[in-house]
């Protein structure tokens, strides 16, 4: 037996000691949860809540049990007292408590991400372990400590190496799936992840640098080491598109976090779904932060004396309301500071009180309460003075007032001054439009105005109920117990009998327009707009962010092109961070270093230094005389690409980006070049626009007619962006096939 099989033999023990122990924990687990399933519905009310409690505990326990199966073993430390730490995605020990496996995330593991030669502390040697299913089939050795005698061990035994398990993931093809970096997070991608939690930290790195991986590691780690607060209030994931959030939505149950909200800015109001997009400039408009202006304009103006005020009569008595009556109501409201909807309460009884008191002062006795309460009665009843009131201080919808905001014109220039004839026509449409994502920040403006509906706030109420229940429960518990001592108090215990789990937690918040995050990941966060950043502001009032993105990237006419410009009037100077990852981990360096020289050529911000791998012939051109040509050329290289990076088993992905002009063809092309293959088309190998593959990356990528899809930005900039985005999104070779009339539209 070779030295190096003697390693992968010994490291096989150490796999399956590891193995072995996860095992153990999902049979006891399995177990408890079976004993308590089987006890059914019996029992005392108290008892119930119980089983339910550990029920939901033992489930959440065994589901993160079962993520971390995938190479749950995939590094080990040594240091200078010989001892040795196995890295891994959770911490494991023993049945007497001796440590097994480090969890990636403690403290003691930060050495096999950050140590170097020459900060190395008592580490001597890390080792990177590769597994397939549960059989160790790599060893590389990093020997940080030259002086150290693991230099000749490593070197006779054949596992001294260097950035070997790094680029062996590079190479590997993708699956369509984003897999999470745990066994081969770099030294930068690690202090960011590490960074404090308090206020925003701003990750601006190029394609290719991990950031989003390096986000959705982060809210792993703050989930691991701010358990306790994070628990509660959940963490809430922002990304581009549901093609995004499907793409890595893998990540973080792998690393053994299954609680955390994920949603696109179209998502965020519960019961809402905007798919539609405006046009570029439309969007531009909805995403200025003045809009909020508008929005609170718009309900104002259901703040107002009618120009027709009615005469009640009531027991004979006829009483005619007052502007004056009106005008007191509306500013008793206002000053109750809260929304309109339930401020309106107080207009209303207001109006009632003062019609009341009108209807009285004509008496010529003083009515006792009974007469003034059969007075207030048959004011309620009033269909007059109910639609008065209603003109007066309309109850309002939000989606119902948005939509009447932009369907009249007269309505835009009131509430919006100062918008140009030019830009109300824009923004007037048809009543009764479906929603755009535009309008989804819009929305949630007006619904922080206006308030919760009746039927979110009955939920809200039976919640608080339901609450107030069970710490009433336990207060009752600790009285019978005799504990009084105030160290453990009836909320405490409440929240241990509540089982609010972190993924229980998200269940709710998904569901709660008002709910509240302990952090924040927004990936993609160039693209968003001011009222974008309002919508998420308001979602965490702790100001806790991770905002990763690539101003170079932006294509929205209303994002970010200077991070401090915009982190400055959000957070203020003092209150968020900026971090650069600057390593193209993606791109075969022909790629990197062509996308990086056409953007920097058109003015945008590259903050990627280098890629750290060469690929021969990455990158291929080739032009036509005319576009059937073109179209036959693209289905034949797609054809090609397929064989050479789509296995049958499903892995590999080939991206075809395209002109919306030509969509159509292009599709149409590549179907008849796979026909050999149909099955790929629309899967492994899909035809798309660049806003489709933002966040994404493929094995190879096909840019058809670039000049036709800068023809098609709202900008010089934004096309710049959009093609920058394109050329960067594969992992191994990219084409650019075009004809000889549209490289005179574009020097690429």
């Amino acid at each position: 037996m070779s030295q190096y099989s003697s390693q992968l033999e010994e490291e096989q023990g150490a796999v399956d000691r590891a193995y072995g122990r996860l095992d153990d924990l999902r049979a006891q687990v399995r177990k408890r949860l079976s004993d308590v399933r089987a006890a059914g519905s019996h029992g005392s009310p108290t008892q119930r809540t119980e089983r339910d409690s550990f029920a939901t505990m033992y489930e959440d326990r065994l589901a993160q049990l079962r993520a971390v199966e995938d190479r749950l073993v995939f590094g080990r430390l040594d240091d200078t007292a010989g001892r040795r730490r196995y890295i891994g995605r959770i911490g494991l020990s023993d049945a007497d408590h001796e440590p097994i496996l480090t969890d990636w995330r403690a403290e003691a593991a930060r050495p096999f991400y950050e140590a170097t030669p020459s900060h190395h502390g008592d580490i001597v040697m890390r080792r990177h372990i590769t597994l397939h299913f549960r059989d160790v089939v790599g060893i590389e050795d990093e020997v940080l400590d030259v002086h150290s005698e693991h230099v000749n061990a490593a070197s006779e035994q054949g596992t001294l190496t260097g950035e070997g398990a790094l680029l062996a993931s590079l190479g590997s093809r993708r699956t369509g799936k984003m897999t999470d970096i745990v066994a081969t997070i770099q030294a930068e991608q690690d202090r960011i992840i590490r960074a404090d939690m308090r206020g925003a930290l701003v990750v601006q790195g190029g394609p290719g640098t991990g950031k989003t991986a390096v986000a959705l590691h982060r809210a792993a780690y703050l989930l691991y080491t701010h358990r306790r607060r994070l628990e509660r209030s959940g963490v809430l994931v922002v990304g581009p598109s549901e093609d995004f959030l499907h793409y890595i939505d893998q990540v973080l149950p792998s690393l053994g976090e299954t609680g955390v909200v994920s949603r696109t800015i179209g998502e965020l109001v519960p019961g809402v779904v905007a798919e539609r997009e405006d046009e570029p400039h439309v969007a531009r408009l909805k995403g200025q932060r003045r809009m909020a202006q508008m929005v609170a304009n718009a309900v104002a103006a259901r703040e107002r004396v009618p120009s027709k005020l009615p005469t009640i009569t009531v027991n004979g008595v006829s009483v005619t309301m007052r502007a004056g009556d009106i005008e007191q109501a509306i500013a008793d409201a206002r000053r109750t500071r809260q929304p309109h909807n339930k401020a309106r309460e107080t207009f209303v009884t207001s109006m009632l009180e003062a019609m009341r008191t009108r209807v009285a002062e004509q008496l010529d006795y003083t009515p006792d309460a009974a007469e003034m309460g059969d007075i207030l009665a048959q004011l309620r009843m009033n269909d007059r003075l109910r639609v008065t009131l209603n003109l007066a201080w309309l109850p309002m919808n939000g989606a119902w007032m948005i939509d009447q905001m932009f369907s009249k014109p007269v309505q835009i220039r009131r509430f919006a001054p100062w918008l140009t004839d030019e830009q109300v026509r824009m923004l007037t449409r048809e009543p009764g439009a479906p929603l755009t994502r535009s309008d989804i920040p819009l929305l949630d403006e007006a619904l922080e105005l206006l308030g919760p509906d009746p039927h979110e706030a009955a939920r809200r109420a039976a919640r608080d109920a339901r609450r107030a229940e069970e710490e009433q429960y336990a207060r009752d518990t600790l009285a019978q117990a005799g504990i009084g001592s105030g160290i453990v108090t009836s909320k405490m215990l409440a929240d241990e009998m509540s089982a609010d789990d972190v993924e229980l937690v998200a269940t709710r918040a998904a569901a709660d327009r008002e709910w509240t995050y302990g952090h924040v990941v927004v990936d993609e966060a160039q693209e968003l707009t001011p009222m974008d950043w309002r919508m998420l502001m308001r979602r965490c009032p702790s100001r806790s962010f991770t905002i990763v993105g690539d101003v170079a990237q932006t294509s929205a006419l209303g994002g970010t092109r200077d991070w401090t410009k915009s982190m400055n009037a959000l957070f203020g100077p003092k209150n968020w961070d900026l971090k650069e990852l600057t390593i193209n981990y993606r791109n075969p360096r022909e790629v990197s270093d062509l996308a990086s020289d056409f953007a920097q050529g058109e003015g945008l911000y590259i903050s990627t230094v280098k890629a750290i791998r060469s690929v021969p012939d990455a990158v291929e051109r080739a032009a036509f005389a005319d576009r059937e040509t073109l179209y036959r050329a693209v289905g034949e290289r797609v054809r090609a690409l397929a064989d050479e990076f789509v296995d049958d088993g499903g892995s590999g992905r080939v991206a075809v980006i395209t002109p919306d002009e030509i969509a159509d063809a292009v599709h149409a092309a590549v179907a008849d070049g796979l026909d050999a293959r149909p099955g790929l088309v629309d899967d492994e190998v899909v035809v798309v626009g660049t806003q489709a593959v933002k966040g994404l990356e493929y094995d190879a990528v096909v840019v058809v007619e670039p000049g036709a899809i800068a023809q098609e930005a709202p900008s010089r900039l934004s096309a710049a962006a959009d093609l920058y985005v394109a050329l960067t999104r594969p992992t191994q070779r990219l084409l650019i096939l075009r004809t000889n009339d549209d490289e005179t539209l574009l020097n690429l």
